[in-house]
């Protein structure tokens, strides 16, 4: 299973070339979650705190600025420390 993939604090030009910030915006509250990814999710965080358990593997802390490649098919748990907000794209 691939694992998630991260960038803390990517240039500007890079998340620009991307069109990251043309990129739907999703919100969610504090809470815990079970997720399952259908498609490759790229996001970029704006705001908040959550920690990512894929299943069978080590906890992932994400976090304002980091750029994110989550797997297709990847099974994991969100909990969402501080309230989230982000840009995603699915690919």
């Amino acid at each position: 299973m691939e694992k998630i993939l991260i960038e803390h604090n990517p240039a500007p030009a890079k998340l620009e070339v991307m069109g990251v910030f043309d990129w739907p915006i999703w919100t969610k509250e504090a809470s815990t979650f079970p997720w399952t990814y259908d498609s490759r999710e790229i996001c970029y965080i704006l705001e908040g705190e959550v920690t990512v358990t894929p299943e069978g593997d080590a906890p992932v802390v994400l976090q304002e600025g980091d750029l994110v490649i989550f797997p297709k098919g990847m099974r994991c748990t969100w909990e969402i420390h501080r309230d989230i907000r982000k840009h995603y794209d699915f690919t």
